[in-house]
């Protein structure tokens, strides 16, 4: 990669240029974002997986953009424009704006204004003008006439569209005209449309709206433009057009010279008119687009935080579980699962109005309960999810079996989905949901996974923001999740194996294949036996992979094959066995990291090694903890302000957090009511799914809103 692109993104994302050049070089060596920041942090200098990341993501565009300096440069050589002068402008872009604007004189384009008059021949009389070679335009203009010029007026009109077309072309003038756009406001105005429709009411605080556009949350940029696109409201930004056009005549003449009184009346009026007619909406969408894209960025971080903190929510483990997919006229969908997740018996039970069945449902589950010998009950937190928790509370339970509320969100997806047809070909779409919820607390990771994540309920107008960006994003969220966590090679889905580093769909269904052929793997070193695994894939994925119960119980943790030799060289150290050392803290404490350094392995990697030795295939994750919420609490009717309810996060976004208090309705804690000073942002005082206690400030029942404090 070149060293100016480099350079830029060490400056960007503020590291050394070293640890992007070393990133760049890992790339193309086809190393994976996991695999980088967990294994080669002598040549990162430690970045978090994130910083890896977003270092992959500007060498990708850079990529592209050297992609698109090619092209450039063959269309300017081809039309024989190309000087190496505005080669090596070009060749030093880095900025995609800058680029086109280098581009633009050159790039094809439609019949215009200016084309005609060209046609016209009047191209030598715009130069001439331009240039501040003619002082008296008019009397020059004469000799222009011909039979596609019939007047002075239309020469210096034809002339002036050349000039206009050519002002909006040069690269200065337009970065002048970003410059002065940025410091000026986003202005929306009411359409007639939306005065006419009820659906724009939403859209009410944007009637008569004006903000600084960088001052503007990305919230309120996205709920703008969303209403601009439904024809709700007229959105500008409002630069001063006198300003900016004189302006322009000023850098104009500090270039050119002071024109003529005569000239200077036609130089005015073709800028005039380029500012108008080409620049000002040319410039103007581009500063929107610039600061939707900011918006984007924004937002999209969020919803990455979000999902990574509901991808890493608290598993129950290997628990026998019993699935309520809850309903009132259709009855309640019930699934037993075994230890792995495992569809065990299913049926529907009518324990609410309009049948109330009440004494026969709890027979039913509980003779569930016990044939099953059910450890734990999730329920979808859907409609009559109270009400069936409340029932489940009259059912008599093992020792230690609790009730759980799970969410929904997205069970519906996975239940039509082409994946659910695969596990369960032979059940239906309740039944299929009814398994999803009961796995999404035994191993959330694990479910959430075969789950478009847009589907899950934590994001913040996701469907406004650039899709490829978020696309990226949540694939780069989910599989920093899954490699972080560690997937057992014997159990995992192929849906799951997909998203370890390396490794893709199409070895994750060689990896299942060779699995139900040869009844699993009882060594990391046996992937190397699969078909099309090869050496870069094993290297990239084995960290990843768990194997339980291995001849080598480095097998079970996250110590890297390539590293293994290392293990035993402490353990030789130390006279005694490999196994003898691995969750040994005693022995572990006696090792100096120091003397197994060498020019492959750094202290870093030794630390991270130990570490792992102490805790061998330690989750990350939290226990979970069980939740109740106010049993006064069934309706919007039941709150009023002053009230203090427990609830549990559901969605934290820029303005704030939502918060399930067991209706079917969320409350939103404004970031205002958070309790810090000052506070801009929400996530760093909440987590997805953390238990809060809130206080009741407002309940909107027309509008169904519920307005809540964070209790300290």
């Amino acid at each position: 990669m070149k060293q100016i692109y480099i350079d830029y993104i060490a400056d960007l994302l503020h590291v050394k240029t070293w640890q992007v050049e070393n990133c760049a070089h890992l790339f193309e060596e086809g190393c994976t974002t996991p695999f980088i920041s967990r294994y080669r942090k002598e040549k990162t200098g430690g970045l978090e997986d994130i910083e890896v990341a977003e270092i992959k993501h500007w060498t990708d565009e850079f990529v592209e953009m050297e992609k698109r300096k090619s092209t450039i440069i063959d269309t300017i050589s081809g039309l024989g424009a190309l000087t190496d002068e505005l080669r090596e402008k070009i060749e030093l872009c880095v900025i995609p704006n800058e680029l086109e604007d280098l581009y633009l004189p050159y790039r094809p384009k439609r019949r215009t204004r200016a084309t005609a008059a060209k046609e016209a021949g009047l191209e030598p009389l715009a130069d001439k003008m331009f240039a501040v070679k003619c002082p008296d335009p008019v009397l020059e203009a004469k000799k222009y006439l011909n039979d596609k010029v019939s007047s002075v007026d239309d020469a210096l009109a034809g002339a002036r569209d050349i000039i206009a077309e050519r002002i909006s072309e040069t690269a200065s003038v337009r970065e002048t005209l970003r410059e002065i756009f940025r410091t000026r406001r986003v202005v929306s105005k009411v359409t007639k449309a939306a005065k006419e429709s009820p659906e724009a009411a939403k859209y009410r605080t944007y009637f008569d709206f004006s903000m600084p556009i960088q001052r503007i949350p990305s919230h309120n940029l996205l709920a703008i433009l969303r209403a601009e696109n439904e024809g709700f409201l007229k959105v500008s930004v409002d630069a001063d057009p006198e300003r900016c056009v004189k302006k322009l005549y000023y850098d104009f003449c500090q270039e050119h010279s002071y024109p003529s009184r005569s000239l200077s009346e036609q130089i005015n009026m073709a800028i005039e008119d380029s500012y108008k007619r080409l620049l000002e909406p040319s410039i103007s969408n581009e500063i929107l687009k610039e600061a939707k894209k900011k918006a984007d960025i924004e937002s999209i971080a969020v919803f990455g935080e979000n999902l990574k903190q509901l991808l890493l929510s608290a598993p129950i483990g290997q628990k026998r579980t019993m699935a309520v997919d809850p309903g009132f006229r259709n009855g309640c969908k019930i699934a037993c699962l075994d230890e792995n997740g495992g569809l065990l018996h299913h049926e529907i039970i009518f324990p609410h109005p309009p049948q109330n069945e009440k004494v026969k449902s709890i027979i039913a589950v509980t003779s569930m309960i016990e044939k099953y010998k059910i450890q734990a009950i999730a329920v979808g937190n859907g409609t009559a999810s109270r009400e069936t928790e409340e029932f489940l509370k009259k059912v008599e339970m093992p020792e230690g079996c609790k009730v759980w509320m799970v969410s929904e969100d997205g069970a519906s997806i996975y239940s039509a989905s082409e994946v659910a047809r695969e596990e369960f070909p032979n059940e239906d779409v309740t039944v299929r949901g009814a398994v999803s919820i009961g796995r999404r607390l035994m191993d959330p990771l694990a479910e959430l996974v075969k789950i478009d994540p847009k589907s899950l309920g934590v994001g913040q107008y996701q469907h406004d923001v650039d899709q490829s960006l978020l696309k990226e994003k949540l694939d780069n969220t989910v599989e920093m999740c899954v490699n972080s966590v560690g997937v057992n090679l014997n159990t995992a889905s192929p849906y799951l194996l997909s998203y370890v580093a390396g490794i893709g769909p199409a070895l994750a269904a060689n990896i299942v294949a060779y699995r139900g052929e040869n009844g699993g793997f009882s060594s990391r070193a046996e992937l190397k036996k699969v078909p099309r695994l090869g050496a870069k894939a094993f290297e990239q994925c084995a960290g990843f992979l768990r194997v339980r119960g291995a001849a080598n119980p480095l097998d079970a943790s996250a110590v890297h094959p390539e590293a293994y030799h290392i293990v035993d060289a402490m353990a030789k150290d130390l006279k005694v066995k490999t196994s003898e050392l691995v969750g040994n803290a005693s022995l572990i404490s006696q090792i100096q990291p120091a003397k197994y350094v060498d020019d492959s392995f750094g202290l870093p990697t030794i630390n991270d090694i130990l570490k792992e030795l102490a805790k061998p295939g330690l989750d990350p994750r939290e226990e979970a903890k069980a939740f109740e919420f106010s049993s006064d609490v069934h309706s919007l009717e039941d709150l009023f302000p002053g009230m203090e309810l427990p609830g549990i996060v559901t969605n934290i976004t820029n303005f704030g957090a939502f918060v399930d208090i067991g209706l079917h309705e969320n409350g939103l804690i404004h970031v205002s009511q958070m309790g810090v000073k000052g506070l801009a942002d929400p996530s760093k005082v909440l987590k997805l799914h953390q238990h809060v206690k809130v206080t009741v400030l407002q309940v909107d029942l027309d509008r169904k809103r519920i307005s809540l404090r964070l209790m300290k």
